[in-house]
């Protein structure tokens, strides 16, 4: 059984598991400022091994998150805890009842969830979105190499699973969604699994899960996330201040975290830096050529944000293993489905593009994140949310899907 630790302890562990094979994530601090009484559980135990991944889902298992009653007022469906799709789609302005048709957004995880279909009808039918089931076209499951032979079952990576459909489906509920499973948590089978989902067609692919980074990552940047054309989007990690990989990777969308609450103004909302989540300077990936931030000569991590601290959480139905059904998610694995959607929102990126790129020339249809910190960096904006990019927020959440095309 997983333990249950409070935010600030969940924050603590990750950030000892980074310090111990990253210099970086020696300077991760724990998320108390944001703990609010709620407690909660890694979905994947963090990580120690060089190349293996955790995935990034924090599930709330006592208190009372902020969200917990938001979307009753948006949808008389709403009985779960928790932001839905009414919430999401108002929060960040998206085009989701036009968008999307045709688009496949992918989702790559480890292991098997073998109720993720059931699971993910439950999701839709609560809120009164439409079926997407592998009887209609919408929905298709393979294992890494794109076949069945489903890897064996897994709890806490079916959470991960569950949590990312349904933020694909809160987000894009017109895009088909292909779950693409890896057969283990090696960043080898993982980046096989990413292989597989643009071989199968997909233009968009969420990837939410991470390590420490390590001298091996150009070699996985070149195999498995130079993909021109695809938007890949990276969970920056939910460790607090310190640099995880994928999301360092120079060729994906680093999707960092904020607190995400209603708020009296002309948009209804307001984010704030999310304290767990994960930002800085990379140790080894180059800087792309579209991030001109000048206080880190390398990739800068993050590019884009959206909501994913556990007190202003995300309703997700999962029922493998633990079998608790409805749920409250929080963690950057719930922030790089929902700006993977986005992409498939705007619109299939064009042929030869790098959409990592994209947020860099439209930041004015992002709205700007500028409070808030993810821990200790000398003050500097690697930590600290301000007037235009800094890391945990990177260039701010959507507004509308505009800042997400070509």
């Amino acid at each position: 059984m997983r333990r249950t630790v409070s935010l600030t302890a969940v924050a603590t562990l990750a950030t000892a598991a980074l310090a111990l094979a990253s210099p970086i994530g020696q300077a991760a601090q724990a998320t108390a400022s944001a703990s609010h009484g709620v407690s909660v559980a890694r979905a994947c135990a963090a990580s120690t091994e060089k190349d293996v991944m955790a995935c990034n889902a924090l599930q709330v298992t006592a208190g009372s998150p902020v969200s917990a009653h938001a979307e009753s007022v948006l949808t008389a469906a709403a009985v779960p805890s928790g932001y839905g799709p009414a919430s999401l789609q108002s929060a960040y302005n998206l085009p989701s009842a036009s968008g999307g048709s045709g688009q496949t957004v992918a989702i790559v995880d480890a292991y098997d969830g073998p109720s993720a279909e059931a699971d993910l009808a439950v999701y839709r039918s609560q809120y009164g979105l439409s079926a997407c089931t592998t009887a209609n076209g919408c929905f298709k499951k393979t294992d890494q190499n794109g076949g069945t032979k489903y890897p064996r079952g897994n709890s806490g990576w079916a959470e991960e699973i569950s949590l990312d459909l349904d933020m694909v489906s809160a987000a894009c509920p017109n895009c088909k969604i292909l779950l693409v499973e890896a057969g283990s948590a090696s960043m080898t089978n993982l980046g096989t699994a990413v292989n597989t989902a643009v071989r199968l067609g997909a233009r968009f692919v969420s990837n939410s899960y991470g390590g420490s980074e390590s001298s091996s990552d150009a070699t996985y940047d070149s195999s498995y996330f130079n993909h021109p054309g695809v938007a890949i989007t990276v969970s920056s990690g939910d460790g607090g201040y310190g640099v995880e990989y994928p999301a360092a990777s120079k060729y994906v969308t680093a999707v960092g975290g904020t607190s995400l609450k209603t708020a009296s103004t002309a948009r209804g909302w307001t984010d704030t830096v999310w304290s767990g989540a994960g930002s800085g300077c990379s140790a080894y990936d180059a800087k792309p050529s579209w991030q001109k931030d000048s206080g880190c000569a390398n990739r800068t991590v993050a590019d884009v944000s959206a909501v994913a601290d556990p007190n202003t959480g995300v309703a997700v139905y999962d029922t493998y293993g633990q079998g608790n059904g409805w749920m409250v998610f929080g963690g950057t694995s719930a922030s790089s489905p929902l700006i993977a959607a986005v992409y498939a929102l705007a619109g299939a990126p064009s042929s030869g593009s790098y959409p990592a790129s994209f947020p860099y020339a439209h930041t004015s249809a992002l709205y700007d994140v500028t409070s808030g910190s993810n821990g200790s960096c000398g003050g500097s904006y690697l930590c600290t949310g301000t007037t235009g990019y800094d890391g945990p927020s990177g260039l701010g959440t959507p507004n509308g899907a505009a800042a997400f095309t070509g």
